[in-house]
């Protein structure tokens, strides 16, 4: 009896945000059926996936330099007679699907982010020599609708997109021109892909969406929130990432009341400038997002803000900037990100007069860095002497450790036996860094 043939391996690199680590998770499922396992070392692999993004800077010239080495490793399997194939999904396949393909002759198939799930069949279609090679259109629920909702969680937390695409159009922002419009998934198939999450032992979700409290299904995504909540083994609910015109009451009700969703708030404002905020179209102004952090804070009192910023935008001056540093100040954030304004083809701001010099974004960012830093430092310094509910996730670095989340999103290890993973134990935190937190356990469980 002749033994089965050796599994095919699959090697993806992800680029970005979390929503693009759900498609490579997915992209993955859909593989399976096909043999495909999943593989770290892209020079053995029989398909290797680049899942790009297109806000990070210079994301194209780093797929190319990422292209130009996939190639190389493609011609020295092909040198030893075996074969690889090279595909480019995600936001720079939608926006530059046949240049890559011109350029980089090596590339076997460009999919876009809603196109994923006809994988199967273009790797097919290649390997027959025939047809299509791109495959990058918009068709979100037919997307979805292929997509069955068993998935194979790797831990004890998962995302899940709930909603994608954008119709804000800010000036700075491809996501409308690559994601498209926006969309929501139904509750129903939510919910499934929920459950089938927690049956797998997942006792975090983070819902995923460009707008994700811009989700329209039934009682929008508080209503949602709501109804995952009641899902047995789903313990915590994260969602990301926000707008500020999209943060309705219900939601903010929603984090009063529902003890799964966490005190953590990632909602970005990009500038503490109205006439900055203005020319990138955010719809909103400083004095209306504090007022509504105040809102959010009031709801639920303690609650960790996370934050966007963008630096150098075109016509940024001294004062805007300041602006931008003194929102920062109210606020006060226990994390956020921080970006150069960096020029993306096709977007308005591209084409904007007073583009800043390089030199001014860096000093600008440095300074805006500092601060973030200093108020994350301080937050996680807070949490000295408290105990919180840590979920732990994993192994940790040395002999006896675990590695956890706080509710706020934080990092947090403790000794601790192995049996704990996945189960929600308080610790007492002993002490802080700025990007993790130490801490022993308050009481071992039974």
């Amino acid at each position: 009896m002749s033994s089965p043939a050796p599994a095919k391996r699959l090697y993806i690199k992800t680029y970005g945000c979390q929503m693009n680590v759900y498609d490579s998770e997915r992209m993955a499922d859909v593989l399976a059926p096909l043999g495909y396992g999943v593989t770290d070392d892209p020079a053995g692999a029989d398909l290797v996936v680049l899942n790009t993004c297109h806000i990070r800077e210079k994301a194209t010239e780093k797929l190319y330099s990422e292209l130009g080495k996939i190639r190389e490793m493609k011609e020295a399997r092909a040198a030893a007679g075996g074969q690889m194939m090279i595909a480019v999904a995600g936001c720079v396949a939608q926006a530059e699907g046949a240049e890559i393909m011109r350029r980089q002759p090596a590339v076997d198939l460009v999919v876009g982010p809603q196109a994923y799930h006809q994988l199967p069949e273009l790797i097919a279609r290649v390997h027959r020599a025939r047809g299509e090679r791109l495959a990058a259109d918009f068709a979100p629920q037919a997307k979805f609708d292929a997509l069955t909702a068993e998935r194979r969680p790797t831990g004890v937390t998962a995302f899940l997109t709930v909603q994608e695409g954008c119709d804000k159009f800010c000036s700075f922002c491809v996501v409308p021109y690559t994601r498209g419009a926006e969309w929501s998934r139904g509750p129903d198939a939510i919910e499934a892909e929920a459950r089938a999450l927690a049956d797998k032992g997942v006792r975090e979700i983070t819902l995923l969406g460009q707008n994700v409290n811009a989700y329209a299904g039934d009682g929008g995504l508080a209503g949602l929130v709501r109804r995952l909540a009641k899902i047995p083994g789903v313990e915590r609910i994260r969602y990301t990432t926000s707008h500020p015109r999209d943060m309705d009451e219900a939601l903010i009700a929603a984090h009063a009341e529902v003890a799964e969703l966490m005190p953590y708030l990632h909602l970005p404002v990009q500038s503490g400038s109205d006439r900055i905020l203005k020319a990138m179209n955010r719809g909103h102004t400083a004095e209306s997002y504090l007022r509504l952090i105040e809102r959010v804070r009031g709801s639920r009192p303690g609650i960790a803000l996370s934050g966007d910023f963008i630096v150098g935008f075109p016509g940024e001056r001294d004062a805007d900037f300041e602006a931008t540093l003194s929102l920062v100040r109210e606020v006060g954030y226990a994390s956020a990100f921080s970006f150069k304004y960096s020029r993306r083809p096709g977007t308005p701001a591209a084409a904007m007069p007073g583009q800043a010099a390089e030199e001014v974004k860096d000093e600008r960012l440095a300074r805006l860095q500092a601060l973030l830093d200093d108020q994350q430092m301080a937050f996680n310094q807070s949490q000295a002497g408290r105990t919180l509910p840590v979920l732990f996730e994993k192994l940790g670095r040395h002999e006896g450790q675990l590695i956890g989340r706080s509710p706020y999103l934080q990092s947090v290890h403790a000794v601790a036996p192995d049996r704990l993973i996945g189960q929600i134990v308080p610790v007492r935190i002993e002490s802080a860094a700025r990007n993790s937190l130490a801490g022993a356990l308050e009481l071992e469980p039974a």
